[in-house]
């Protein structure tokens, strides 16, 4: 399988529970739902390390190339496959060549895909309107507010943990009110901030 991305980078986790932990992220081109509120670049194959890969082996090489010489040999990496929506892209043949070369899997994921087995760390980010189909994971990060969404609703999914993310829009601090609001309010969630925007790092 031919894998498009977007780019590829070395940078730190800039949200969620992984935040503050260095990772090389895999972006890959394209996603099947066209979200208002969308703050990233995920179309075409121009940005660094960006292209057409033909194979798993060539995706991990780029990789590979993105971390400083001195963790190249490293035991174990971090990787965390992205978007647009990876969950059109990534499959078992790249999920087995990862752990082969001792990579620890992170996905994001609007969950309205099945993904594959043996990802070490899912995140589901869900939208209005579609179903989530991935019912399980790590952590399940709430864009809020968004309309036609009920965060209540997602309680009874197979999550260890519950992040409420504040939309980046007009109206940014009131977002970041109400989230604050909702989680004072509602314990079993948490506030996620996106850091990486705070300090300036990709």
């Amino acid at each position: 399988m031919a894998y498009s991305i977007k780019e590829i980078f070395y940078s730190l986790q800039g949200e969620g529970i992984n935040t503050g932990r260095p990772a090389v992220f895999v972006r890959f081109s394209g996603c099947n739902l066209s979200c208002p509120f969308c703050d990233t670049d995920f179309t075409g194959t121009d940005g660094p390390g960006g292209g057409i890969y033909g194979s798993a082996p060539g995706v991990i090489s780029a990789m590979r190339a993105c971390l400083p010489p001195s963790q190249r040999d490293e035991a174990s990496r971090f990787a965390v496959l992205t978007g647009g929506e990876p969950a059109l892209q990534v499959d078992d043949g790249l999920i087995r060549e990862l752990h082969d070369d001792n990579w620890e899997i992170a996905i994001e994921t609007n969950g309205t895909i099945p993904i594959p087995p043996g990802i070490d760390w899912v995140t589901v980010s869900p939208k209005a309107g579609p179903g989530c189909v991935v019912a399980n994971g790590n952590e399940l990060k709430l864009l809020y507010p968004q309309k036609g969404i009920d965060p209540v609703c997602f309680e009874k999914l197979d999550f260890t943990h519950f992040i409420i993310q504040p939309l980046e829009e007009a109206g940014t601090s009131e977002n970041l009110r109400d989230a604050i609001a909702y989680c004072l309010a509602h314990p079993r969630w948490r506030l996620g901030i996106q850091l990486h925007k705070f300090i300036g790092i990709k």
